[in-house]
């Protein structure tokens, strides 16, 4: 097997069931600022997977050459501070930055990883080789513009979690630290996964991502043959196995692009705004953030499918995502927070 056929990705397309997992994710790719996607569930059904043939299905982004963040030309108020142009107002020519299409970057946090890792830190290198102050950036400017992945997400430490609550709030990340002042973007999707068998997540990074969804394994036995024969084949020939869903993974590339374009033009009518609070009321979910999101995923969602205006199918399909995870807990109800929203769908969109 070459090492360009390693690097491939599984099609977003050809991925077996799901449903819920890819609908969010191309909802979170569609308007990033929604939040990011937690996704809970069994191990080996296909989340990594499915993560990185997201990335693998948008098309390549164009970055100034050489930056370490992969700022973007098109946005000149959001360069950091390597790639500003000089100020023609100060008697200096302004300099035309050279670009490149790089693929969207996926980047992992593991647990265990130190705040320098994440943040960044002096690079010792060259202050030992050359007496330089420089800074070495840690993987919040390699996750700039793409997906920042944590897996076990609901074991990772406390501080870690605050300086992504920090960084995920702002789209900046700041490092004062050893004589050294750098302020660059970190602007990504955040996803999260993990297992709730083995530890809760803290409600204050839990209420942070937009969507939740819930993967299970199959239990028909087609849809079990069905994912491993996809997954061998693609095992066996990755090549082959990509051309194979090319037109497919273009035709969902185009329909998502698209969808980008178009979601400022879709409608949210009057009647959506109310059904979509008269909703969050009945679960009793804190703050407005619920509502926020479901609206947002809701017109994400339009956009993806076409559609001109907001509709209660929409809000429909996507509240479990958007709320199962905004609940309280009630001593009184045993039933699961997935049932809870479902119960209320039914008696809010019957009205």
């Amino acid at each position: 097997m070459s090492s360009a056929s390693k690097r491939l990705a599984f099609p977003f397309p050809a991925i077996v069931g799901q449903e819920e997992m890819r609908q969010a994710l191309l909802i979170a790719a569609i308007d990033p600022g929604i939040g990011g996607v937690l996704v809970f569930g069994d191990r080996g059904t296909g989340k990594s997977t499915t993560i990185r043939a997201l990335a693998a299905l948008l098309p390549e982004q164009q970055v100034l050459l050489g930056c370490p963040y992969g700022c973007d030309p098109a946005t000149p108020q959001g360069l950091c501070h390597l790639c500003e142009p000089a100020d023609p107002t100060h008697g200096h020519e302004r300099v035309k930055l050279k670009t490149a299409k790089v693929p969207v970057p996926v980047v992992d946090l593991p647990l265990g990883v130190t705040e320098d890792r994440v943040v960044g830190a002096l690079d010792l290198e060259r202050a030992l080789a050359h007496g330089e102050k420089a800074f070495e950036p840690g993987l919040l400017a390699r996750a700039n513009r793409g997906f920042l992945y944590i897996d076990e997400v609901n074991l990772l430490e406390d501080h870690i979690v605050d300086l992504l609550l920090d960084v995920a709030a702002s789209g900046e990340n700041l490092v004062e630290r050893e004589g050294l002042s750098v302020r660059h973007p970190a602007r990504f999707v955040l996803i999260g996964s993990g297992n709730p068998e083995e530890g809760e997540l803290r409600p204050q990074l839990l209420d942070r991502f937009g969507l939740s969804v819930e993967v299970t394994t199959p239990e028909d036995l087609d849809t079990r043959i069905e994912v491993v024969r996809r997954r061998d084949s693609f095992e066996r020939d990755p090549a082959v196995f990509c051309e194979t869903w090319a037109k497919e993974s273009e035709k969902l590339r185009r329909r998502l692009l698209s969808a980008r374009k178009k979601l400022q033009d879709v409608e949210v009518s009057e009647a959506a705004y109310r059904r979509a609070a008269t909703l969050c009321m009945a679960l009793g979910t804190d703050g407005l953030r619920g509502e926020l999101t479901l609206v947002r995923a809701a017109r994400a969602l339009a956009a993806l499918e076409g559609k001109k205006e907001v509709s209660d199918d929409h809000l429909r399909r996507i509240a479990p995502s958007a709320l199962r995870h905004r609940l309280r807990r009630d001593p009184l109800d045993e039933a699961g927070s997935g049932v809870r929203v479902d119960r209320a769908l039914g008696e809010v969109f019957a009205a």
